[in-house]
């Protein structure tokens, strides 16, 4: 007789298709993932609430979360982690999923994973003030106002660009990105 173990179901499918996924089943449920995120504001489940619902077999609620698509992919969480947890590959995961099974809501998130990406094609890194500026043009114009102070800050101090950077070795990053995408669409 079969004994279902905490791998079957959901939180089962996440990990086979996570390279490194076993690990999630390791996760102590720290909060430094969440607190490493730069993007942590903009999500409505922080990475340990995200994985605490994988968990739970919570299928449809992690799959339409905005969560997995305001990850910028820095690995600050990855590197930072106490498990080592792949938790950027976690995402990268959920959106794939969410995106076979149309559980995403196509509007804000998708639009600056959208953007982040482009960024990073055409330069091989993002480019913060142009993400940003971006994605408040597109769907938050004049929350622009509220932090533009807190950019111009960041621009004078040297913490942000003004313009954007492309990085050696772009050609390199394009092949890459090319067998990526050639893989992906295989999958």
């Amino acid at each position: 007789m079969h004994e279902p173990s905490r791998r079957d179901g959901f939180q089962g499918e996440v990990i086979a298709a996570t390279p490194g996924g076993e690990s999630l089943l390791t996760c102590i449920q720290c909060g430094t993932c969440g607190g490493s995120c730069p993007s942590g504001a903009d999500m409505d489940h922080t990475p340990r609430q995200l994985f605490a619902m994988i968990n739970a077999g919570l299928r449809q609620d992690v799959l339409h979360s905005n969560t997995p698509w305001y990850c910028v992919s820095c690995y600050y969480c990855t590197v930072r982690c106490p498990k080592e947890i792949p938790i950027t590959e976690l995402m990268y995961t959920l959106k794939r999923m969410a995106v076979r099974e149309g559980a995403y809501d196509d509007s804000k998130a998708p639009d600056f994973s959208r953007t982040f990406i482009r960024w990073v094609e055409d330069y091989g890194r993002s480019f913060e003030l142009g993400l940003m500026g971006t994605h408040m043009i597109r769907h938050n114009p004049f929350g622009a106002f509220k932090i533009a102070d807190m950019g111009i800050g960041m621009i004078t101090k040297g913490r942000m660009a003004f313009s954007p950077t492309r990085i050696k070795g772009m050609d390199g990053l394009k092949r890459i990105l090319a067998k990526a995408k050639q893989l992906e669409a295989q999958a």
